[in-house]
């Protein structure tokens, strides 16, 4: 073979190389690039909202510091397997069946909240809550949210909400009021998985409370003029 054949061969197999590797890279840039759905779909089909509860949840934990956009890009990835790696989880960055029990969520489609569970979510907040700052309007999002959760409580945001005496804004008819812009955020940002009380499932103003069985609760949290107990 020729000196000069053998140069031609070495630099066809060059440009192959290199063509290869910037297919590679190439395809890897895009991965960043799908749309929110389909990159779902190759997360153990998280859906946004899911994704969000993720975010919002290793957000609050000191794990993520990224956006609460739904995308679960590089910095949720690399939050989750530090998660993973702090709970003795296999460090994949993906939300499987075990990482997501860790999380406190469940991957059940079913479990997704309706626009129609927010608004009325948001209607709860406004009436109960729209004086207090903005973690207190989430907290008692959170409240009525682990009421549902727990098995001493109706499993529906509605059943929680208009249980029998169970919130004053209800009894007084401002449950009907329409919620603004600050309580749909905050409904949201609840379902979406941000607990300021910590799990609580009750919450009281000490300035009109009056029930010796309220004040009797473990005390976990005070925000704007709401106790929050469990």
């Amino acid at each position: 073979m020729t000196k000069s054949l053998k140069a031609l061969l070495i630099s066809v197999l060059c440009l192959v190389t290199v063509f290869s590797t910037l297919t590679f890279m190439d395809t890897y840039s895009l991965s960043s690039k799908i749309n929110p759905t389909q990159y779902n779909e190759m997360i153990e089909c998280l859906t946004t909202t899911q994704i969000k509860t993720v975010q919002q949840k290793l957000k609050n934990w000191g794990y993520y510091t990224g956006s609460v956009d739904g995308i679960y890009g590089s910095k949720t990835t690399a939050a989750v397997k530090y998660f993973q790696r702090q709970n003795g989880l296999t460090a994949d960055g993906i939300v499987g069946p075990n990482t997501a029990k860790a999380l406190g969520m469940s991957l059940s489609s079913s479990t997704t909240q309706t626009s129609s569970d927010k608004y009325l979510l948001a209607k709860a907040i406004y009436a109960e809550a729209r004086g207090e700052p903005y973690s207190g309007q989430v907290a008692v999002g959170a409240v009525i949210l682990n009421r549902v959760k727990n098995s001493n409580f109706p499993n529906t945001i509605a059943g929680v909400i208009y249980q029998k005496g169970a919130f004053t804004a209800v009894d007084d008819g401002q449950i009907n009021l329409s919620p603004n812009d600050t309580a749909l955020r905050a409904a949201q940002d609840a379902m979406n998985g941000w607990d300021p009380t910590y799990g609580c499932i009750y919450y009281f103003n000490p300035a009109t409370a009056t029930s010796s069985w309220i004040w009797s609760r473990k005390q976990v949290v005070t925000i704007g003029k709401h106790i929050f107990a469990i």
